[in-house]
């Protein structure tokens, strides 16, 4: 079985290279990342929970509150910054643990609804979240250029 704990600084070296793994492309902005948390800079995440197979780390899930969140109607809303459980761990319940422990923190702190995005062509993703009771509440591209 697992235990899901908040993230302490031992654990810094394994939520990097899951960070790393969930979004490639950055590890210096990641590493620095960490370092402000743990340096007390909370503002996004505002805590992560991580969750481990015996000592090993096997997913993390960042959570922080939001005051505006498409298709929520209150002000303070937790809301899933990211989730990532390591492959050989998967289909085995840690993912949806990870959410009913950020759900329980995002109640914690008083909140009454709970958030997150993916991206529409992440067809695993947007299923976890519907299969864990999120409903889709809008789609966005989002553009930019150089001026």
């Amino acid at each position: 079985m697992w235990t899901i704990r908040p993230v302490t600084p031992a654990d810094a070296g394994a939520w990097l290279e899951m960070r790393c793994a969930l979004w490639p492309d950055d590890a210096d902005g990641h590493r620095a990342g960490i370092d402000r948390f743990f340096a007390g800079d909370r503002r996004e995440p505002a805590d992560v929970l991580v969750a481990f197979d015996s000592a090993a780390a096997i997913g993390f899930a960042e959570v922080s509150i939001r005051n505006i969140v498409d298709g929520c109607s209150t002000g303070n809303v937790g809301y899933l910054e990211g989730w990532y459980v390591v492959p050989h761990a998967r289909r085995r319940g840690v993912g949806r643990a990870l959410i009913a422990a950020a759900e329980s923190w995002a109640r914690q702190q008083g909140c009454t609804e709970f958030g997150s995005d993916a991206s529409p062509d992440n067809g695993v993703s947007m299923a976890a979240h519907r299969a864990l009771g999120f409903e889709e509440t809008s789609r966005a591209c989002n553009f930019r250029k150089d001026l």
